[in-house]
């Protein structure tokens, strides 16, 4: 039976609507090269933003669940997107020849490429671009995009260029108002069965990393991630995709490495306060599409006795006072062996943006949230938890990694 999406795209079809369109060119080659990502904060709602991370959780543990049609419906093993509502990283790419620009989010919780969201910014086929005939279909937890795939020209930048790269063309997209699309930078696993039309029981579609490595652009299948907390001003620090290698200039210290777990950039972590663990050891996902931090209910609840938060309804986080803001202690992750703290500053939402939530001035809330452990999949480290470390993805070695930044002990919120 056809999802509503793969309805909507058939009538489509039928009728002769769909669109599609592509940009970008050729060159370079090397070992660790910077793409530049620029923070997009659109938010206008605590409460969305707390929904559009269940929103995520909830795709996360139906992967895990096995819980997929089949690929002839829709797309089978289906990756996680975000949307607008989060504080995100914008990656400016073009495509094809004729180098149409697009803004992607960068999303580590999802793999597959796609441009076209918006359509004043329509994905138009140039001279490089290749129709497939196959039908792209891919359903997050907060939206959903289809359209058909293509092979194209994808400049990233002028040394990082992916030639041939498996680019959806947007038809249609849901809840991706202030992007043209997403740039995946999840494990490959992610593609199996987004592809409509495949007979083969897994299909997976080759990631932008995967390419840059193959054809010589990399010498390593690692992607590097480094962002900055926000402050609101107009001159704060932008952040970095770095492919190939790790950028020793945006971390301090070593890189701690994990085993990646499960599909998704999974990791194995217990989480201390005060002294006491409050979460065993347990796994879930390092997602740089969500926003807020999200634990297991039972260890939230014992963070929050502790802490003294309390619900505040018009934002749907917890308020803490001031007194109690003094109080707080680093919440801390121990990650292979090593602790990994969040200091009482980057617990707590950046009060510049207090506004933007539905929040007061000078009051102070929680970055936490709970989440329901299901399947394995207990909590979510997102952009709050990011912000603070430099994150590697390593699918050379199927690990991640962590170091400390000039930002983990930044007092900017």
């Amino acid at each position: 039976m056809l999802s509503s999406a793969a309805l909507v795209f058939s009538c489509l079809v039928l009728n002769g609507l769909v669109l599609a369109s592509p940009v970008a060119q050729s060159s370079g080659s090397g070992s660790s090269l910077t793409v530049p990502i620029r923070k997009s904060v659109s938010i206008t709602s605590g409460h969305n933003v707390v929904d559009t991370g269940h929103a995520r959780a909830q795709s996360f543990r139906g992967r895990a669940a096995g819980q997929q049609t089949s690929a002839s419906s829709t797309a089978k093993r289906q990756s996680v997107g975000v949307k607008n509502e989060a504080i995100t990283y914008i990656a400016q790419v073009s495509v094809g020849t004729s180098k149409q620009k697009f803004n992607l989010l960068v999303d580590s919780g999802s793999s597959n490429t796609w441009v076209g969201a918006n359509t004043t910014n329509a994905y138009v086929p140039s001279s490089s671009s290749v129709w497939t005939d196959d039908i792209v279909i891919v359903e997050y937890g907060s939206g959903y995009f289809f359209g058909y795939e293509y092979y194209d020209t994808l400049t990233l930048s002028n040394a990082l260029v992916i030639t041939n790269q498996s680019l959806g063309g947007a038809s249609f997209s849901q809840g991706f108002t202030t992007m043209d699309g997403i740039l995946g930078i999840g494990p490959i696993a992610l593609t199996d069965g987004t592809i409509l039309g495949s007979t083969a029981p897994v299909f997976t579609v080759p990631t932008v990393s995967d390419n840059l490595y193959t054809q010589g652009k990399i010498s390593n299948e690692v992607v590097g991630v480094a962002f900055a907390p926000t402050t609101g001003a107009s001159n704060e620090p932008e952040g970095a995709l770095v492919f190939g290698a790790q950028d020793s200039s945006r971390f301090v210290g070593q890189i701690t490495y994990v085993p990646k777990e499960t599909d998704y950039w999974g990791i194995n972590q217990s989480i201390s306060y005060k002294g006491v663990e409050i979460m065993a050891t347990s796994t879930g996902v390092i997602d740089t599409g969500t926003t807020l931090l999200y634990l297991p209910t039972d260890t939230f609840n014992s963070y929050i006795a502790s802490t003294g938060g309390v619900f505040d309804e018009a934002t749907g986080l917890y308020e803490i006072t001031e007194a109690q803001y003094n109080a707080l202690e680093d919440l801390v992750f121990n990650i292979g062996g090593t602790e990994l703290p969040l200091t009482p500053n980057a617990q707590i939402w950046p009060r510049s943006l207090n506004g933007n939530i539905g929040g007061a001035q000078g009051k102070i809330y929680l970055n936490a949230v709970s989440t329901e452990p299901v399947n394995g999949l207990n909590f979510i480290n997102g952009y709050v938890f990011l912000e603070r470390y430099y994150t590697v993805f390593d699918t050379t070695n199927n690990r991640v990694g962590f170091a400390a930044t000039s930002f983990t002990n930044a007092t900017s919120n």
